[in-house]
């Protein structure tokens, strides 16, 4: 009976952290769909455009370059624009989202 209510206790331990988790991404997913995939595409950008594919990038890589825009403290109108507008924690879901992808 001990090892039926501690694997319950634990399951419904972990259950909200997977919650919060694939909210992120789902979040990440609506943010990068409306701010970023019109250069970036979603899993690639369109043939001939200049911006970089952001699918499957290092996730830590993604949040300190889109903190550093927000910040202009990295340099380009566009992405200093573009990220102006994004919370720490848009920033984290989009990363997230991005990372997860496969390029």
């Amino acid at each position: 009976m001990k090892v039926i209510a501690f694997s319950a206790l634990l399951i419904l331990n972990l259950m909200p952290v997977q919650m919060v988790n694939a909210a992120s991404i789902y979040a990440g997913q609506a943010k990068a769909a409306t701010v970023c995939s019109q250069c970036h595409g979603i899993k690639t950008p369109s043939a001939d455009a200049p911006f970089p594919s952001l699918a499957g990038r290092d996730a830590e890589y993604l949040k300190t370059a889109l903190k550093q825009y927000r910040d202009k403290t990295r340099k380009s109108e566009i992405m200093n624009a573009m990220a102006g507008s994004l919370s720490d924690d848009d920033i984290s879901n989009v990363a997230t989202y991005y990372a997860r992808l496969k390029p």
